[in-house]
């Protein structure tokens, strides 16, 4: 069976807080890319490299891959450091 990779997707620039970011997605790998020569666009003849499956939890994203018998990569998000800040801060320095 194809390969999966099970993660939650990073925000994207244009988004300050985290609420969208709390997803867990299962992406199948694209074997063989290929450009094509009159568009010039990345494209490839398997269709399972087009599919984004959503899940609410890390456990039923496994749950599914284990059914479905998908070989899958698990990839843990990193922690976030948070640095508090304050607007006197601009000016103790």
């Amino acid at each position: 069976m194809k390969k999966a990779k099970i993660y939650i997707p990073n925000k994207s620039a244009m988004q300050s807080g985290l609420a969208k970011s709390v997803k867990w997605i299962l992406e199948y790998e694209t074997k063989d890319p290929s450009k094509n020569p009159l568009m010039g666009w990345e494209s490839s003849s398997d269709t399972l490299s087009e599919l984004k499956l959503e899940f609410s939890t890390k456990e039923s994203a496994i749950n599914y891959a284990k059914k479905k018998s998908i070989d899958y990569e698990l990839i843990e998000p990193k922690k976030r450091k948070i640095v508090k800040k304050s607007y006197a801060d601009n000016f103790l320095k």
